[in-house]
């Protein structure tokens, strides 16, 4: 059975169910620190980092910074020594305006974070973001990431906007809600950390991992023809395609490489597989998530070797049919098998 990613968003849910029932001072608290560390929750829209949106504390090195500073003017007052006077303000005077250009950098921003492709689970998906200020000149040095995940970091320059992707690792199949943004700089001193939250009500679709050493199912309908074949026959010749790893040396046509220098299987016309069903009770040894691996795998080379196939499991039957749409809603039902109700659908 699928089970959801641990999403932050949910602990939220519960998180705030239990503050509405504390009393009303700590309850204002206490959601004030939920925006600080988890940002506002799913939002429809694009959203706007308004001042009320962005947080800015003192990395370390600006801790030290402050420590130095603190040292000076004590240093100045002891020795009541001028020139460290005015070195101490000049620095004071850094900080400040190191300050207010770091919250500057990302204040104004606009965020609007799309719908990823479909992956299999263990690859990354590229969550689709795009960045727009209206009313900054630039914003550098600017970190997006999602928890967990790597950062990547953006500059966007002359008031354009900026259309990039993060990644985001899968690990486990369904439609999972994507997690909240974290839009972080240290820029420019790197004095500061400024950063924001942004979550919107997008979704992932993750396929289930294809079994990599699984064989086509026996149980199919086959027809004896010559025409149209698709390579599986060993009758008669009837053309050259590209060598696929795994064709066998007897195949290859050595005359066309001599002449080409590339690799060409030999296809053979005769007994071919018309239909093909995939069946879930063909794998009774096999665990749920084995066999819905087993069946991706299966449906992926059926497609590749342009089959019609059908798809039947518990609840659901997909009748035979091919092509790219097929495919697409034969592996959305695997994603989608038995998915709990209070997951997030489309």
């Amino acid at each position: 059975m699928a089970t959801p990613h641990s999403n932050p968003s949910s602990h939220r849910r519960i998180l705030n169910w239990r503050i509405r029932h504390w009393p009303e001072p700590l309850r204002l608290t206490s959601l004030g620190f939920g925006r600080f560390f988890y940002g506002q929750g799913p939002e429809p829209g694009p959203i706007t980092l308004t001042s009320k949106r962005v947080y800015i504390l003192p990395t370390r090195m600006g801790l030290s910074y402050a420590l130095l500073l603190l040292i000076l003017l004590l240093s100045a007052i002891n020795y009541n020594n001028n020139l460290t006077y005015a070195l101490t303000f000049l620095l004071t005077s850094i900080g400040f305006l190191t300050m207010l250009h770091s919250y500057r950098n990302l204040l104004h921003l606009q965020i609007n974070i799309g719908n990823p492709a479909a992956v299999f689970c263990g690859e990354y998906a590229q969550v689709p973001i795009r960045l727009e200020n209206r009313l900054q000149p630039s914003s550098d040095a600017i970190s997006l990431q999602i928890p967990g995940q790597p950062a990547v970091t953006v500059r966007i320059v002359e008031l354009q906007p900026l259309q990039t992707v993060i990644p985001m690792h899968t690990t486990q199949r369904g439609l999972h809600a994507i997690p909240r943004v974290r839009i972080s700089s240290v820029f420019p001193l790197g004095l500061f950390r400024v950063w924001a939250h942004a979550e919107q009500l997008r979704y992932q679709l993750v396929y289930p991992a294809p079994d990599p050493h699984a064989a086509r199912p026996q149980q199919t309908s086959y027809q004896a023809t010559l025409s149209g074949d698709r390579g599986r026959g060993a009758d008669d010749f009837a053309g050259l395609r590209s060598y696929h790893p795994g064709d066998s040396l007897r195949h290859i046509h050595w005359k066309a490489v001599a002449r080409s220098e590339a690799l060409y299987t030999k296809e053979f016309g005769g007994d071919r597989c018309e239909e093909l069903w995939l069946n879930w009770d063909q794998l009774p040894q096999l665990d749920n998530e084995a066999r819905l691996s087993r069946l991706t795998r299966w449906v992926l080379d059926a497609h590749r070797t342009q089959l019609r196939y059908g798809l039947r499991l518990p609840g659901t039957c997909l009748k035979l049919a091919s092509g790219a749409e097929h495919q697409q809603r034969c592996l959305k039902a695997l994603a989608l098998f038995d998915q709990q109700p209070n997951d997030p659908m489309p």
